[in-house]
């Protein structure tokens, strides 16, 4: 079983093994399905049941049978591949991949060999993409690798997508910082320190007025936002129980997006928990 994060390598892995395995013979020995799509117990009982219960003539070994995205299946399914597993085990293996290991029952987890994927480090994504660029001749420069990295999460897939959309949008073909968060629509760094500073320093009102200014020019989305603030906030030189009220305040808008409430509402709702810092500290003092 290969589980983890998406991206990170899992699917590329057992067929890069499975090709080094059975070279040639890949497609006579070799049966991949991708289990979000085939996930119903027919699957099972039909396709996989059939592959399995035949040998291989003439040759050695053991079939293979790889289940991508298996986190989809359903239960009653994947209690039927359970069974077809316990059966069949001398003459074939079973490869598993998915994204979050809860969802596997746990009798097909104690069953497997369980390999987690860690997040890729930035060394090994920037190594990457820096070889894809200068194949493909794509300027990439080193605040392009940084803020590729930074938006990814650890994601190759959404790193050479990131890649590609930033050199196809880019007029001059250079992938940069600024390229890349204007492709992928996410707030430039230097709009939120911005915005973060006319929280922390200006009134409610002029505060409020500019960063609505700037959400509606730089059409940003208060999600966005918040995503992008949240570390500027725990560097911030305040105590810990401030920090800790206005992350809760962030969960909390966040929270209320997700219900469809009123963006402007909420982006006062920011703004004004900034200001409740602000008269605290400037009570103590």
């Amino acid at each position: 079983m290969l589980y983890g994060p998406a991206g990170t390598g899992k699917t590329s892995t057992i067929l890069a093994v499975a090709k080094q395995m059975f070279g040639a013979h890949y497609h006579n020995f070799v049966m991949e399905l991708n289990a979000s799509d085939d996930r119903g117990i027919d699957v099972i009982r039909q396709q996989i049941k059939e592959f399995a219960s035949t040998k291989k003539i003439f040759s050695q070994g053991f079939k293979l049978i790889i289940l991508d995205e298996a986190d989809h299946m359903t239960k009653d399914a994947q209690a039927a591949l359970r069974r077809v597993m316990e059966k069949y085990t001398k003459n074939v293996r079973f490869c598993l991949v998915c994204n979050y290991v809860n969802n596997i029952i746990p009798a097909l987890q104690s069953r497997c060999m369980r390999f987690r994927f860690a997040p890729l480090k930035k060394p090994q994504i920037s190594a990457r993409i820096t070889d894809i660029a200068k194949r493909e001749n794509v300027k990439l420069e080193p605040s392009g690798i940084d803020a590729i990295y930074k938006l990814s999460n650890g994601d190759m897939r959404k790193c050479l997508m990131m890649l590609q959309s930033t050199f196809m949008a880019s007029s001059d073909g250079v992938v940069n910082e600024d390229s890349v968060y204007m492709s992928t629509g996410n707030p430039l760094p230097s709009d939120v320190r911005k915005m973060l500073d006319l929280m922390v320093n200006q009134p409610f009102e002029k505060a409020f007025l500019e960063v609505t200014r700037l959400k509606t020019v730089k059409g940003l989305a208060l999600s966005d936002i918040l995503r992008e603030i949240h570390p500027y906030i725990l560097r911030l030189s305040m105590s810990d129980e401030c920090k800790m009220f206005l992350l809760e305040k962030l969960g909390d808008i966040e929270y209320n997006l997700s219900f469809g409430t009123s963006e402007k509402l909420q982006t006062a709702a920011l703004i004004g928990s900034f200001q409740i810092v602000k008269e605290a500290i400037a009570q103590k003092n």
